[in-house]
């Protein structure tokens, strides 16, 4: 049996994933959605990036979960790619879904010159939260008015500081088994960092003709692909 540790990107929490859990529950596998300190039911809880490695590591030692498939959408890949080298032999692969990637050293707010300084103000101007998209965000993503109502109503601040500290890579990621979703309505190629990772032997893509939030846009076609890539599904 398969463990799907499914964390989702800044400013969601474990409902992000509500519509992707059926297909994988019925399956037969076990599937652990996981709300990262500081967001949704965690708000109020202090987290720098290293909180949300630790928050992934310890929800699979405390479960003792084996043959455990990491699935970190955006911002999560950074910490699910850290925590796929701390758990040992519970670890069997990681899927990133349209997401950033750890760097040693560096951080999210690093492997985004283009953007940085807008969330760096957006952060100071927030007590040290950034605050959530709004609706212009999601324009051309293939979700629906009640799609981004829900994202909206359940989406919380970030706790800046995750997205500031640097990453701790134990080894080069491209030794880890890994797959990487491209959700094609968000850019047609991945990011050059992630290109590069790709030409691994162990690294393979998967593409998906939807936008950035695939677990709102085609939760049921997601999980089919989570169940493939995992060895699940075959």
């Amino acid at each position: 049996m398969t463990n799907f540790v499914l964390v989702a990107g800044a400013w969601l929490g474990s409902w992000a994933w509500s519509d992707v859990l059926p297909d994988l529950r019925a399956a037969g596998h076990g599937v652990h959605p996981l709300t990262l300190s500081g967001l949704a039911d965690k708000q109020g809880v202090k987290a720098g990036q290293q909180t949300h490695v630790d928050d992934i590591v310890d929800h699979v030692e405390g479960l003792d979960l084996r043959d455990v498939v990491l699935v970190g959408h955006s911002y999560s890949g950074i910490p699910a790619g850290q925590a796929a080298q701390r758990i040992g032999d519970r670890f069997a692969r990681v899927v990133f879904v349209d997401s950033n990637v750890p760097a040693d050293g560096e951080s999210f707010l690093a492997g985004w010159p283009a953007g940085r300084a807008q969330v760096e103000a957006a952060i100071a101007a927030n007590d040290g939260f950034w605050p959530p998209a709004v609706a212009d965000d999601f324009a051309g993503q293939e979700l629906g008015d009640a799609d981004i109502a829900r994202i909206a109503a359940g989406a919380t601040p970030h706790p800046g500081a995750t997205l500031a500290e640097p990453a701790v890579l134990a080894e080069p990621l491209d030794a880890l088994p890994a797959t990487y979703i491209k959700c094609l309505l968000d850019g047609a190629e991945p990011s050059g960092d992630v290109a590069e990772l790709l030409k691994g032997e162990r690294w393979e893509l998967v593409t998906m003709e939807t936008g950035h939030w695939p677990m709102f846009s085609r939760p049921r076609e997601l999980a089919r692909v989570l169940l493939e890539v995992a060895g699940a599904g075959r």
